[in-house]
């Protein structure tokens, strides 16, 4: 696809009007569409088209990515429409057994279909700091990628069209739990003085540190072999029990350390307490 071709926007928010901005920004022709067109009016004065009906924005090339409130409201604004014979690039937030559903509802409307997803905030869309996920068919994100490359790096994770969902909601879970574990530490510091910008250094360089250990804990989680090489899980409970103590003597909240510690008991009373941290793998994997 040539670095000039067509693209259409549907949907305005904060996100979508930042996409809009950076296919502009990249010289693509651009055709917006939002239910509120109103939205449209700064884009319009810097070359946007547009669009008086969905339908119209559709037929003005062969790629529309899309930026909704919900797949409900993917289905509701485009059933109906015509659809057939584009390519649906489809960057709503969901879960991964809709975008599922809905490559199936694409195709069966003569659609071809990407899902996708956003890991960046509106300000960062068309830098390479912007990491916009794809799934679906290697065929259909070739043909847009220098397209769709100008929304920031773009990445195809497989064929299954669950695939960028999921990577998004395990991104989620990665952040909030590293946050999460920060506010832990920031709430103890602070009972004996020490302020969150002070503790936040020495909380940077131990999460890069942990970081590394990641590689070769995939090792073990994808082997199913969890060899205590650096300490054994029942090491690690012990660690958690004085952390649990030592929140309760200052009066800080302990509900996030007596989560992992409650698992990592669950784990060792099934018998892998001389096994090492990631073998919890199996509790996580298990339903509550």
């Amino acid at each position: 696809m040539e670095n000039n071709a067509p693209v259409t926007i549907i949907g305005l928010g904060l996100m979508g009007q930042a996409l809009a901005a950076a296919f502009l920004r990249a010289g693509h022709p651009t055709t917006v569409w939002n239910r509120t067109a109103a939205k449209a009016d700064r884009l319009v004065a810097d070359g946007a088209r547009l669009a008086p009906s969905v339908d119209d924005a559709l037929a003005a090339g062969p790629l529309a990515v899309i930026c909704l409130t919900d797949y409900q409201a993917v289905h509701d604004l485009l059933d109906g429409s015509g659809m057939a014979g584009r390519t649906l690039v489809n960057l709503t937030s969901g879960s991964s057994a809709q975008a599922r559903e809905a490559a199936r509802w694409a195709e069966q409307r003569g659609a071809r279909y990407l899902d996708g997803a956003i890991m960046a905030i509106p300000t960062a869309i068309g830098t390479t700091d912007a990491v916009i996920l794809h799934s679906g068919p290697r065929a259909d994100f070739d043909a847009h990628r220098s397209t769709l490359e100008a929304l920031g790096t773009a990445t195809h994770l497989g064929a299954d069209h669950g695939l960028a969902s999921l990577y998004d909601v395990a991104g989620l879970a990665m952040m909030w739990s590293i946050l999460s574990a920060w506010l832990q530490g920031a709430a103890m510091l602070r009972a004996a003085g020490v302020d969150a910008a002070t503790y936040t250094p020495f909380a940077q360089r131990l999460a890069v540190g942990v970081a590394g250990w990641l590689p070769g804990y995939a090792t073990q989680v994808d082997r199913g072999s969890f060899p205590a090489e650096v300490a054994t899980l029942e090491t690690d409970a012990r660690a958690m029990a004085h952390l649990v103590e030592e929140c309760l003597a200052l009066g800080v909240n302990a509900e996030l350390p007596e989560l992992l510690k409650a698992m990592a008991d669950r784990a060792i009373a099934a018998g892998h307490g001389g096994e090492q941290y990631p073998v919890l793998i199996q509790e996580f994997a298990k339903p509550r």
